[in-house]
């Protein structure tokens, strides 16, 4: 009887693993962008424009021009998003836009968002796309409170927390983008460089930049948290 329900416990156990480990998934198939779209305005009135998302060597890469984003056609909410991504060449700009909705809603080019940056030497800033978002320190890492905004021409512009969390170009970068209820973290390489509270959207798709830089991602992989509300 005991051997029998070590067994059972064995095999639930393993089931759990399984089940857990069946949580996480690529955003990204390696051969082809099923499950994305792309919003470039430069495509609106020339149908020859060339796409600036890719997929090479089974790599994602944006090319970095014309402008524009590659955005999830699914919605998310609560989750931890790593994505290993290098600057293959020059060092340049990208980011990665969480809890994206209303396309263009800023210069004609940015769907309403968060974004963390990618940029070379500034990964992990905050900047606040016609949403926002509250962190410690509001002043020194954002400037004088008067100026702040979410649209053109605003203080829109969070520093993160760290200095040198990045590799040199041409390595690759871990960067984990952690959303859960209203709370952004955001690690790069091991080290937590920014953390914000209070945003003003929780939920939505998720969105590559391109914007200026080739840029090449070989991992973008979505795993769901489980929100915990407490009760008293």
């Amino acid at each position: 009887m005991k051997n029998n329900l070590l067994i059972l416990i064995i095999f639930f156990a393993a089931l759990s693993c399984k089940n857990s480990e069946q949580k996480t998934i690529s955003l990204f198939n390696g051969t082809n962008l099923t499950g994305w779209h792309v919003d470039v305005p430069a495509m609106d009135n020339n149908p020859d424009t060339i796409n600036p998302f890719i997929v090479r060597d089974g790599m994602l890469v944006s090319l970095g021009t014309p402008g524009g984003h590659l955005i999830t056609d699914s919605v998310y909410q609560n989750y931890r998003l790593e994505a290993e991504y290098r600057f293959a060449g020059e060092p340049g700009n990208c980011g990665v836009l969480v809890h994206a909705s209303t396309p263009r809603a800023l210069y004609g080019m940015f769907p309403k968002s968060l974004e963390v940056q990618m940029m070379h030497e500034n990964a992990g800033d905050f900047w606040c796309i016609v949403e926002d978002i509250t962190v410690p320190d509001m002043e020194e890492r954002r400037g004088p409170k008067e100026e702040w905004g979410i649209t053109e021409g605003k203080k829109r512009r969070i520093l993160n927390l760290t200095d040198g969390s990045e590799n040199p170009v041409g390595e690759w970068n871990t960067m984990i983008i952690e959303c859960v209820g209203d709370e952004i973290k955001v690690w790069v390489n091991g080290d937590l460089v920014n953390y914000g509270y209070d945003c003003t959207a929780t939920i939505g798709q998720i969105a590559v930049q391109a914007e200026g830089s080739e840029v090449e991602f070989r991992k973008l992989e979505i795993t769901p948290i489980e929100k915990i509300t407490q009760t008293e």
